[in-house]
């Protein structure tokens, strides 16, 4: 065993170990500093997103980095000179996050490791007395959502999430404007991630990169045969289901967060399902028996039932043809098909979120009612100023809110990964949706969907979607009541030591 894992095993999840960790871990002093004091801050997981995070702490004249923590040594050397160019002096590079956990220095981390990694770094961090910024989707499943929820309150820690949008002024002038009636009542939202992914390739034997320790990239995640891995391994996790959540859970997160912010919604749908499968990359590589390494959906189509309320979600990842797009394209002002965003539909008229004119209210006849301005304010910030206050609320993206929305990607999946093997007929596709409760016209999302596979060259005769089943859930004990086999993906098996503790044992 690693001797910086042997030294100390966080994970222990006994109530009196819990207990006894909360008494190792000193109580951090308050962030409200002398002029001359720096608010400490460990940068964990430094990749392009991670540099985004060297690049705001080293902004804010609040702030000293002293720690980069990855487990590529070769990026962590070329971010540590980085920010030695910029801030002055050199911060330490460490593997292990708990090395920059155990110094009292350290007041704040943020993070921007993989999703699978999310949780867990944010629950040891908090145990160790620092306040988190966790980037979305702030959890790779739903249990450890509610774990963070849980450590942020037990150990008085501040707890951002990394939805920017909700520190966007214009937003937040549209939410405002939405739930004051400026289109009338507003109870379906659609979000959209009309973006283009390429295949992964096929899983094969490619080198893990010299300079990481697998072994320790891979933590609460099953270690598998690195020999059996995607071709680009640095960011194609994204699309594998052990690390990564899809676009659904990786692009999704920031559209679902606005969507249900929008709707005034402050808990889980009633009812989910989805559809799709990861369809296309044959025809695009010419030949009908290529399959690709990723395991996630990339056409993906969720709908989630609040009861009074509904939120639908299309991911496409395809090339993106607007032939069958006419309302959102005329929404979004688009000409090439590309969408990302959220569209509320009122009795009144539209908001739009993410077009080409940023927020935008319209009529039913499309006139411009209202064009919302304004840049967004630092996220980054926003956290600072929380840990300095050590007012929760003073947060735009506390870890609730986080969960919240999370969670829905995490709900869609669970539908769609249940679905995976059951292949349908475009005819019995069609009849099960008919019978799906929402305030969308699903036939009509379908049939736009079918007409982007088929631009794409899909052959639906031959590659058929998968149809998920229509699960319920309860919002409150976070299970499903009706599938056992639903209900054991809210959460993953962990190995020792990564073991990310339940919310009742954080």
């Amino acid at each position: 065993m690693p001797r910086m894992i042997a030294r100390r095993n966080f994970l222990k999840t006994t109530t009196g170990l819990a207990a006894a960790t909360t008494m190792c871990w000193p109580a951090r002093r308050s962030l409200a500093l002398s002029p001359n004091e720096k608010i400490g801050v460990a940068v964990i997981g430094a990749g392009s997103r991670g540099s985004s995070h060297l690049d705001a702490w080293i902004k804010d004249a609040r702030t000293e980095v002293l720690y980069v923590c990855d487990v590529d040594s070769a990026i962590g050397h070329a971010k540590c000179s980085a920010v030695e160019e910029k801030q002055g002096r050199r911060p330490q590079l460490v593997k292990d996050m708990r090395e920059a956990l155990d110094d009292d220095a350290v007041n704040v981390i943020s993070t921007a490791t993989p999703n699978h990694w999310h949780a867990l770094t944010g629950i040891w961090a908090m145990q160790a007395g620092k306040d988190a910024y966790i980037e979305k989707p702030v959890c790779h499943n739903i249990a450890e959502g509610s774990a963070l929820i849980a450590a942020a309150r037990k150990y008085g820690r501040i707890c951002q999430v990394g939805t920017q949008r909700r520190s966007s002024q214009q937003c937040r002038q549209a939410i405002e404007f939405i739930r004051s009636g400026g289109i009338g009542e507003v109870n379906f939202a659609r979000g959209l991630c009309y973006k283009r992914r390429k295949s992964i390739g096929p899983l094969g034997d490619y080198p893990i990169p010299e300079e990481v320790d697998f072994d320790y990239w891979s933590g609460p995640a099953p270690y598998t045969d690195p020999k059996c891995t995607r071709e680009r391994f640095h960011y194609d996790w994204h699309w594998q289901r052990l690390y990564g959540n899809g676009d659904l859970g990786n692009q999704g997160p920031h559209q679902t967060d606005i969507a249900r912010w929008g709707l005034g919604i402050d808990t889980h749908p009633l009812r989910v399902m989805s559809y799709g499968g990861r369809l296309g990359y044959q025809a695009e590589r010419g030949d009908d028996s290529y399959v690709d390494g990723g395991d996630t959906a990339n056409t993906e189509v969720s709908i989630y039932d609040y009861g009074d309320k509904c939120i639908v979600f299309e991911t496409r990842g395809l090339e993106i043809k607007p032939s069958a797009d006419t309302e959102l394209n005329r929404l979004f002002q688009s000409t090439n098909g590309n969408k990302i965003g959220v569209v509320f539909y009122g009795t009144d008229g539209y908001v739009v979120e993410g077009g080409p004119g940023g927020c935008v209210a319209y009529d039913k006849d499309m006139n411009v009612i209202q064009k919302f301005e304004g840049g967004g304010a630092d996220h980054f910030q926003n956290f600072l100023d929380a840990c300095e206050s050590r007012r929760m609320e003073d947060l735009n993206a506390d870890v609730r809110e986080g969960h919240l929305s999370a969670a829905i990607s995490h709900l869609g999946n669970i539908s769609y990964y249940l679905g995976e093997n059951n292949k349908v007929q475009l005819d019995e596709l069609r009849q099960s949706l008919e019978k799906v409760k929402s305030l969308d016209d699903n036939l009509e999302t379908l049939e736009r969907t079918l007409v982007h596979l088929s631009d794409n060259g899909v052959d639906l005769d031959k590659y058929l979607l998968s149809l998920g089943p229509v699960l319920e859930f309860d919002p409150e004990s976070e299970t499903f009541p009706n599938s056992a086999e639903a209900t054991q993906m809210v959460s993953r098996e962990y190995r020792d030591p990564f073991v990310c503790p339940s919310a009742d044992r954080v």
